[in-house]
């Protein structure tokens, strides 16, 4: 199912659910107006980009303010992000346009739990999901991996795919990755186990889908690094002072991906409701059909 809303974006995560970790969550939820309210309550705040601190290219309104906040008030920020397509040089020239003042250690993704894990495998050539104008990404050319385009031959030559970016993914290289793994089961590594990301015009399809419509038609069992899954949470406590984890909140806008995976590491959350995936929808009907009840809820962060 093509995914162009909100509402379609949550039953496709709903459907998909038995991939995804099991969680405990709090008998009620309580509404705040801002992280402000709460910064008092937890050292380490981890939070998502899209729908949290930024839409699109346009940062969230008092986003940048409240950073600074927090900074100031001794906490510590780190941004917890699914976005696995951009090298860690233009995440990072990003968040400074949109006057964040992030660091490289403050800013943790799918991209780079993945590769983290690739660096203590042994050597094995690659297929690629991702964009090709990142030809010459200093980041992935260590792990002999090759892009994956129109031509069937590359996708029967590697031993393993890597679903980092679908800027450039068609419907025709779908079905030649879905024959290609139907017809020989190899590892399916994903970065960005996201289905949809909020922009400024809707919503965009993302690895997670693609991931998804692969395990449905082949029967395989990606192997997700990023958010619900725990690789990139462990990932982010590495680089933040040792802390109990009820000292650390997660921040997002998707109840599948930042609530249930904060949930699930023993984290209290935080749902983000005017900028992200459930801008504008029922946010009490969505928890209580996905039965995922965060915290705290807040309007922006």
């Amino acid at each position: 199912m093509a995914v162009g809303n909100a509402a379609q974006a949550f039953v496709a995560y709903e459907a998909v659910r038995h991939r995804l970790p099991c969680a405990d969550f709090p008998k009620c939820t309580q509404r705040r107006t801002s992280l402000a309210d709460i910064a008092d309550l937890y050292d380490v705040f981890f939070l998502d980009s899209f729908g949290v601190l930024n839409r699109g290219d346009t940062a969230v309104p008092g986003a940048v303010e409240r950073i600074a906040a927090l900074r100031a008030a001794g906490k510590q920020v780190i941004v917890v992000t699914n976005a696995a397509g951009y090298p860690k040089r233009l995440v990072m020239e990003r968040y400074r346009r949109l006057g964040f003042d992030f660091v490289e250690d403050e800013v943790v993704s799918g991209r780079d739990a993945l590769t983290a894990y690739l660096a203590a495998q042994p050597p094995r050539r690659w297929g690629m999901m991702a964009s090709r104008r990142f030809r010459g990404d200093r980041e992935l050319e260590r792990f002999n991996a090759v892009f994956l385009t129109d031509d069937p031959l590359a996708y029967a030559e590697v031993a393993g795919f890597l679903l980092l970016g679908s800027a450039e993914w068609t419907e025709h290289r779908q079905a030649l990755l879905e024959s290609a793994v139907a017809g020989h089961t190899r590892p399916v590594l994903v970065g960005n186990p996201d289905i949809v990301a909020p922009c400024e015009n809707g919503f965009s399809q993302e690895p997670g889908y693609y991931a998804h419509r692969l395990a449905d038609a082949t029967g395989i069992a990606p192997e997700f690094f990023g958010k619900p899954f725990p690789a990139i949470f462990k990932r982010a406590l590495a680089r933040a002072t040792p802390v109990s984890p009820d000292r650390v909140v997660m921040v997002g806008d998707t109840l599948q991906t930042d609530i249930l995976g904060g949930a699930a590491m023993g984290f209290d959350t935080v749902l983000v409701e005017d900028h992200g995936t459930l801008r504008g929808e029922n946010v009490a009907a969505a928890c209580t059909s996905s039965g995922i009840q965060p915290t705290y809820i807040v309007p922006s962060i």
